[in-house]
């Protein structure tokens, strides 16, 4: 029997007016190719125009409208409504401060990857004018796959450190330190150890795996993070047996 409306169960909570916060049911058309955004959509120019939620490029490319789905976290513009039963719960990231509805604060995040110096550290200061520097296709596949980080935090929320450290930089940040760590073309892995290598950063996580698995981008934060370990180990051990190495 083919459906005709599908349930859905809305996470609503607006800290200037409410003291806890509640769920709320809407019934909305079934379409086959509709995604979670698109019902959300509905809901909110059709139904509630007071429900707020993230979302801007519908294209699993800019990782704002990653929420928990079923209690899963998940870029609602890559979940089909079809792939799910009858009634659909919708909740705001886990392990986020709720701001209003489904959308959380991400100042926490922000921070944490500011403090990884997550850009091009170039201490050699090659003036523009002797030209680009060139980068071979072996020396960018070694990080390319980490370049595919989009920020939707989905990893974050899966985390069970992170639920339980508020400390733990995290997988995002942590991948994004690693992605240039590797980047033939930086030399920032010194700048950006101290807090890569220390009890909050590499050594806090794990290894449950929980963020490679919501993924949308398969980029596979546990790996960077263990790859972060065992340069970090390294590191240290060369710096204590090895004191006059300059790398």
């Amino acid at each position: 029997m083919s459906r005709e409306t599908i349930e859905l169960v809305v996470f609503r909570y607006n800290p200037e007016t409410d003291c806890e916060p509640a769920y709320q049911r809407y019934q909305i058309p079934y379409h086959h190719d509709w995604l979670v955004l698109d019902a959300l959509n509905y809901v909110k120019d059709h139904l509630d125009r007071s429900l707020s939620y993230r979302w801007s490029c519908h294209m699993a490319v800019c990782g704002s409208c990653g929420m928990m789905i079923n209690g899963e976290p998940t870029l609602t513009c890559k979940a089909f409504v079809r792939d799910y039963a009858d009634s659909i719960r919708i909740e705001p990231l886990a392990n986020f401060p709720v701001e209003r509805d489904l959308i959380v604060n991400q100042d926490d995040f922000m921070s944490k990857l500011a403090s990884v110096k997550p850009y091009i550290i170039d201490t050699d200061d090659v003036p523009l004018s002797e030209g680009e520097e060139l980068q071979t296709p072996a020396e960018l596949a070694v990080f390319d796959q980490y370049t595919g980080c989009i920020n939707c935090l989905l990893c974050y929320s899966a985390c069970p450190q992170y639920s339980l450290s508020a400390d733990f930089i995290g997988p995002a940040a942590l991948t994004l330190a690693h992605r240039y760590n590797i980047d033939s073309r930086d030399d920032g892995f010194r700048q950006r150890e101290e807090r890569v290598g220390s009890d909050d950063g590499v050594w806090q996580c794990s290894f449950v795996g929980a963020c490679s698995e919501v993924c949308p981008k398969g980029v596979d934060p546990a790996a960077a993070i263990q790859q972060g370990k065992i340069t970090s180990a390294a590191h240290y051990f060369k710096k204590h047996l090895m004191p006059w190495s300059d790398s």
